[in-house]
């Protein structure tokens, strides 16, 4: 059975089977308030991943199981159609042999070599008759076989078609069961999601293995697609980056009561040709920034003035996630509010 584009959809909305199962929590109860729900669904979405894939293949044999039969049927009815073709060239011999039969009962028996004549016309009377005789019995035994075989034929043409109506209906209710239980769980689902906190739902689309994917993209030229969005609209940044950032950025919080600020994050070539423009000799060589390859944030709300609060408590807190100030950004040039991911520190 062909999968669909929104089967990833549906991989995500069969994850919540683990969390709303008999015994479970029910769709629309409160989630963990430590912040695991992500990786609660996350979990689940990989185990149904795996239901999913293992329901298609089900259904692929199934299916596959019925083009089989359904061939064995055609090859059967194609056999069947023959032998009725034999058994019609047939038909006019038999026809008129039963005719004889009927008008002169006698004319192929025994009796037939007692007729007038000598003894030299009542041997060739004799071999006639035996020549017909055998001929007779041709033909019956071949309309006889040709019968046989035109019944089992018949019989299991006809057991093929009633085995694949039960087959495709068992399929067809498979899938409406499972369009059915897609229905169902999208509602539930939706109302997990609209209880969970919107940087929790970044996590949930943010996929790390997208990291690796996006190295193979120039500075600055990497596609949205591999790329994880962040808190502030239009701000992205690379997946394992993005990761650590929704995790500093929920620790900044609990300390300040509000979100990180966001001045910059990814930068397309485009726009750090823009920026190499406005700051020669202060931004990075387009092509070479750290900004070009989502690993790099420009920040504010006090966090661009060194010394301050809210520059200190990244300082000492931005390591635990992965995050840094490089060394370059205390001098040369002094930029207090660039912060990078990993260990390259470039402008």
């Amino acid at each position: 059975m062909p999968i669909p584009r929104s089967a990833a959809l549906i991989a995500v909305l069969l994850s919540v089977v683990t969390l709303v199962s008999p015994g479970g929590s029910a769709a629309g109860a409160p989630l963990d308030r430590d912040g695991d729900a992500a990786e609660q669904l996350r979990a689940a979405a990989n185990k149904a991943r795996k239901d999913l894939l293992a329901a298609t293949k089900r259904m692929e044999d199934s299916r596959q199981s019925i083009e089989t039969s359904q061939a064995k049927l055609r090859s059967t009815l194609k056999s069947l159609a023959e032998a009725d073709a034999r058994f019609d060239r047939i038909r006019l011999p038999l026809s008129r042999l039963a005719n004889a039969s009927y008008q002169q009962p006698g004319v192929v028996g025994s009796m037939a070599v007692f007729g007038a004549g000598g003894d030299v016309s009542a041997l060739r009377s004799t071999a006639d008759v035996d020549h017909l005789a055998d001929a007779q019995k041709s033909l019956i035994a071949q309309a006889t076989q040709l019968q046989k075989q035109r019944q089992s034929l018949a019989t299991s043409a006809q057991e093929l078609q009633s085995d694949n109506a039960v087959a495709q209906t068992k399929l067809k209710q498979q899938v409406d069961g499972l369009k059915q239980k897609s229905a169902q769980l999208t509602r539930q689902l939706e109302g997990m999601l609209r209880k969970l906190d919107p940087d929790k739902r970044l996590e949930l689309t943010c996929d790390k293995s997208l990291a690796s994917e996006s190295t193979k993209f120039p500075n600055g030229l990497i596609p949205d697609k591999y790329l994880c969005p962040l808190p502030k609209k239009g701000m992205m940044l690379r997946a394992d980056a993005a990761l650590a950032f929704y995790k500093l950025n929920a620790a900044y919080k609990r300390r300040f009561g509000h979100k990180m600020c966001i001045t910059s994050s990814y930068r397309s070539l485009a726009d750090q040709h823009r920026v190499y423009a406005e700051r020669p000799g202060f931004a990075a060589v387009p092509g070479t920034s750290n900004h070009g390859l989502g690993q790099a944030l420009d920040l504010c709300d006090g966090v661009q003035n060194q010394g301050s609060t809210q520059f200190n408590w990244l300082r000492a807190n931005a390591g635990t996630y992965g995050w840094f100030h490089p060394s370059w950004a205390y001098s040369s040039p002094f930029e207090p509010w660039h912060w990078e991911y990993g260990t390259d520190s470039q402008h």
